[in-house]
């Protein structure tokens, strides 16, 4: 059954789904490669463990962690981080 939706999915969207365009965390918030390679890090080099659903103060730590890394490439280059 689920993949007669996927392709009722399909046809509907023109050939592509839409999560898989950016992958969506457990809040509903579209991580980008920023977001998968911090997650990354603190799973294997620092050993935290699952970082697939994350707890409210995990993604506000994230989330600074982010604006921190955005702000010292801004500083080092003077272009915005997209």
């Amino acid at each position: 059954m689920d993949f007669l939706k996927k392709a009722a999915l399909d046809q509907v969207l023109g050939g592509k789904d839409k999560k898989s365009d950016k992958a969506e965390s457990s809040s509903g918030k579209k991580d980008d490669a920023l977001d998968k390679a911090i997650d990354f890090v603190q799973e294997h080099a620092l050993k935290q463990g699952s970082q697939k659903n994350e707890s409210a103060a995990e993604q506000a730590k994230d989330d600074k962690i982010k604006s921190g890394i955005k702000s010292l490439y801004k500083m080092a280059t003077g272009k915005d981080l997209k």
